[in-house]
């Protein structure tokens, strides 16, 4: 007796599928994220930070853009390092940077799932299309897409030098105070992946390494750091560099005349590492690419 009513409802559901079908598939879909683009820091002298990327760490400076220095990682990678720290409290981090496949598609799809966004992409300072977004923990994050004439794209292939510590930044790193309110954007929304997590324990995380989705770098949180001193949050707020050799990279350091303290170590990832801090405390971490002996707390995700 309840036949007309169902069959009723099925062909109104029937008849609105093409629609709701129609509007599923126009909906954005996020372009590729392809890695680290660059690190921008903080220093109160910029002298000092020009030693320790040039001179130490090797790295040229391929234009001048403003009053930053931009050291040159490789054709897709940089270090920027801006004059601008003013007080000892000062977080030194400025912002982090991914590069995109396409920065108007990705504004786009970021905008569709409710992430405040500019209302339109356009050309930088530096001649690339660019944006930020802001994170849970108020961390600036750019997304880039290099764009033909830029400044970048018209210097591919030079300020290359043979004195470069590291050829490659693997990962970035910054503190997160809620992983869940971090999930939800990086791995929710634009598709970072977990790598690996670990911590001083093994009962512990500390740390979660989120890896980029359409490539092998990857975004380090830096957990349970509530109150972290300006040193503290230098040695959080990290860039990694890739090195065949920590103990090579060390004599490297200590030949060029930088004080190095430290000497590498197996961190508890499993892999050697070596701890450097320019100028205002900012951590270079060199890194091997793979670990010597099993990683604490959890699987590493194969490339």
């Amino acid at each position: 007796m309840h036949s007309g009513p169902l069959l009723l409802a099925a062909l109104v559901a029937a008849a609105a599928a093409p629609a709701l079908m129609a509007q599923a598939s126009s909906a954005p879909v996020r372009p590729p994220i392809l890695g680290v683009a660059h690190i921008r820091l903080k220093t109160a002298d910029l002298a000092a930070a020009r030693n320790f990327y040039g001179r130490y760490l090797g790295y040229q400076e391929p234009f001048e853009l403003d009053s930053l220095a931009v050291f040159k990682v490789n054709d897709r990678q940089y270090i920027e390092v801006e004059p601008t720290l003013k007080q000892e409290s000062e977080d030194r981090l400025v912002h982090i940077a991914f590069e995109t496949g396409d920065a108007r598609r990705l504004r786009d799809y970021l905008a569709s799932r409710l992430v405040e966004v500019p209302l339109a992409v356009k050309p930088d300072a530096d001649g690339n299309l660019s944006f930020f977004i802001k994170d849970a923990d108020g961390h600036s994050v750019e997304f880039v897409e290099y764009s033909k004439g830029s400044l970048h794209s018209r210097n591919f292939g030079k300020a290359l030098p043979r004195t470069r510590i590291s050829e490659r930044m693997i990962h970035v790193g910054f503190t997160i105070q809620d992983r869940a309110a971090a999930d939800k954007l990086y791995r929710d929304i634009l598709g970072f992946r977990l790598q690996w997590y670990g911590g001083m324990t093994d009962e512990r995380t500390d740390w979660v390494s989120m890896r980029v989705p359409d490539g092998t770098d990857w975004l380090e949180y830096m957990l349970n750091q509530p109150h972290p001193s300006p040193k503290t949050l230098g040695v959080m707020n990290h860039l990694a560099l890739g090195v065949p050799s920590t103990e090579q990279g060390y004599k490297t350091v200590v030949e060029r005349g930088m004080n190095q303290p430290d000497k590498p170590k197996i961190g508890r990832d499993g892999k050697w590492q070596l701890n450097l801090y320019d100028p205002n405390f900012t951590r270079a971490e060199l890194m091997e690419p793979a670990p010597v002996q099993p990683p604490c707390c959890s699987p590493i995700l194969a490339p």
